[in-house]
């Protein structure tokens, strides 16, 4: 597999009134196209400041990230960014919603109108294209966040806590809905997560850090016996609960 992503010896220091700030040292890593993963580690220990880094948003104080094996020097339109509040503009009807990414980018074009419609259709939107924000679901809305993202056409799909706003059973039912629309189109996905279980399910590797400074402390594979695979089928796998444990024992390491 190819890698599209590659964080190569990334440290981040801030300067802060009372001196500086080690956010992260010397993490190391790959993403292959069309793998989803997932970074997990305590509060603090670095994981937004990560992805805002793999994005462009952020410049790191040593290393570097490659995107397609060329140096990423800012926001790139290879990259798409869900965030954790679904930002949808109240005013705005959920199509003029999830065009508003072309129109920042100055692309809104017959073409990009019918690929938002499209998806619209394709993931049970399409009927609410002219209703407000208000009137959706929180689940709902989450759908057509990652819509809004999808018609930027970004190859790497970024994640920060997209899913954490939500109750635990629409977020359950949000994590199948994401997880089956990121596969089906076949993007690369990283996701940044506080909840083990959310990502030993949606993962094909996590990404364990320890705490601030964030270290690699380990990237596991997930295999799991699950004949289809989807997160709620990964979490009655037997090997669920291994992994379960073996993560919650990373994190509880204070180093």
């Amino acid at each position: 597999m190819k890698a599209v992503v590659e964080v190569r010896n990334v440290s981040m220091t801030y300067q802060s009134p009372n001196g500086e700030i080690h956010a992260l040292e010397n993490i190391s890593f790959s993403v292959d196209e069309g793998e989803f993963i997932s970074i997990i580690g305590p509060s603090g220990c670095g994981k937004t400041t990560l992805l805002s880094i793999i994005s462009g948003l952020l410049k790191p104080t040593s290393g570097e990230v490659l995107l397609y094996g060329e140096p990423n020097t800012g926001p790139s339109k290879k990259t798409g960014y869900m965030l954790q509040k679904d930002h949808l503009f109240e005013w705005r009807t959920i199509l003029q919603n999830v065009l508003l990414g072309v129109e920042i980018q100055k692309a809104l074009n017959p073409e990009t109108r019918a690929k938002a419609l499209d998806y619209l259709k394709t993931y049970g939107l399409y009927e609410f294209r002219d209703k407000y924000p208000e009137q959706l679901s929180g689940g709902m809305r989450q759908r057509a966040a990652l819509i809004r993202t999808l018609v930027t056409d970004p190859q790497i799909l970024l994640l920060d806590e997209a899913f954490s706003a939500l109750d635990y059973q629409t977020r359950l039912a949000v994590n199948e809905d994401i997880y089956g629309i990121i596969r089906k189109e076949k993007k690369t996905a990283i996701l940044v997560t506080h909840d083990i279980s959310e990502a030993i399910s949606m993962s094909d590797r996590v990404v364990v850090l320890s705490h601030r400074p964030g270290r690699l402390k380990r990237i596991y594979t997930i295999e799991l016996s699950c004949t289809n695979r989807t997160p709620i089928n990964c979490r009655e796998a037997p090997e669920f609960r291994y992994y379960f444990q073996e993560i919650w024992r990373e994190l509880d390491i204070h180093v």
